[in-house]
């Protein structure tokens, strides 16, 4: 994983970027098409965290979907974005179902500069993934408000695979990650209050309360 950039260096930011995925395969040449719904996700460079079986290429989603956290401070509840990101909820959706999430620590807590709780790591290293990755969806515009619910990567781009980070607070990012839900008023309080036990190391590391996804309901 790569060093912490502290508030300082936010500008830069390779905060999320060093902690998902390393490097990007090309074994699947099917080419993505967002705008026809038919997504691209190639092998990654590493050996999947836990196996689970690759997104279908078609997604085939509802116009809403909502997604549930659960977590031992409360749940979490996201509203999705289908229209907006196919690809990027296909896959998180596919791998909620088949139970990847579950039981999974949140791994990294951030309190100055940028203001995230980031999970999705069974390994809870910051470098594990489902084994693939997957297009970003991303058009300039992103933004990153308290409620946002975004997709970590490597600085490379359509890295990402699994990790996603939750916004607690207004943070500053360039517009690389792709936005793929949106928490409701609740959820942004009960990540904030994770957030204001602190993180060992400060400002970037582990939540000092330690917080671990039990299951996701998507619904």
């Amino acid at each position: 994983m790569n060093p912490l950039h502290r508030a300082a260096r936010v500008a830069v930011l390779t905060f999320l970027a060093g902690s998902v995925l390393v490097g990007c395969g090309a074994d699947n040449e099917k080419a993505t098409a967002i705008g026809s719904k038919n997504c691209d996700y190639p092998s990654a460079s590493q050996s999947p965290a836990v196996e689970v079986e690759v997104p279908p290429a078609t997604p085939d989603l509802p116009d809403t979907l909502t997604a549930t956290l659960v977590l031992g401070q409360g749940p979490v509840t996201i509203e999705l974005t289908p229209e907006r990101t196919p690809c990027t909820v296909n896959n998180f959706v596919t791998l909620a179902e088949q139970g990847y999430f579950d039981g999974t620590e949140c791994h990294r807590l951030t309190t100055a500069g940028i203001y995230v709780l980031q999970c999705g790591d069974p390994t809870a290293s910051g470098t594990g993934g489902p084994g693939w990755t997957i297009p970003d969806e991303v058009d300039g515009s992103e933004s990153y408000p308290a409620g946002t619910v975004a997709m970590a990567k490597t600085q490379a781009p359509d890295s990402g695979g699994s990790q996603f980070f939750l916004v607690y607070d207004e943070t500053p990012l360039p517009p690389e990650y792709t936005v793929f839900g949106e928490m409701d008023k609740d959820s942004i309080a009960t990540v904030a209050a994770i957030a204001a036990k602190g993180s060992e190391p400060a400002d970037d590391g582990a939540p000092r309360q330690r917080t671990v996804i039990t299951s996701v309901e998507v619904e």
